[in-house]
């Protein structure tokens, strides 16, 4: 795209950014964030910082396409790192999962065991959770709860300190 002079004015350079590069933008936001409605969002706001930021884009030597993708990826990833695009609820309710366990163990389970997880912190809890129940690698664990790898280190040994503290010890792996 060819950027217009400064004469030619604010108004046909956002109609031309519109007409160009919308399509190609939500494209690309679509595909690194798996939604189309959120995508759209996404490009009408760096539309609307493009508008915002008319004069420099006027007055611009570099590309206004390549802009508009870079402000386009980081108002992505932006959005990834708030907390409400975490798909995960800290301090859920723990919830047995289906399975044919002995009636010995379950018992053994509810008693002890399920109280103790109790007293762990919501977010020892969710690390164990994933872990354990969920069987997921330490990776897989801190992608789900969008926390560092060596968070989810830290927090699945403490979690398992305190348990062994409060546990029998035949109890605790």
């Amino acid at each position: 795209m060819v950027v217009p002079r400064v004469e030619t004015g604010c108004s046909e350079l956002l109609g031309l950014i519109v007409r160009e590069y919308r399509d190609g933008l939500v494209s690309y936001a679509e595909r690194m964030l798996g939604d189309r409605g959120l995508a759209e969002d996404v490009v009408q706001e760096a539309i609307i910082r493009a508008w915002r930021n008319m004069d420099r884009l006027l007055g611009m030597e570099g590309s206004v396409r390549g802009w508009l993708f870079t402000v386009t990826r980081n108002l992505i990833v932006d959005w990834v790192r708030k907390p409400h695009s975490r798909r995960e609820v800290v301090g859920g309710a723990y919830s047995e999962p289906v399975s044919s366990v002995d009636p010995v163990d379950a018992v053994h389970h509810a008693l002890v065991v399920k109280p103790a997880l109790g007293r762990l912190s919501a977010e020892h809890r969710a690390v164990l959770v994933h872990l354990y129940l969920c069987d997921r690698t330490i990776k897989e664990t801190a992608a789900v709860l969008g926390i560092p790898a060596g968070t989810v280190k830290s927090r699945h040994h403490n979690a398992l300190r305190k348990l062994r503290s409060v546990l029998p010890t035949e109890t605790v792996a």
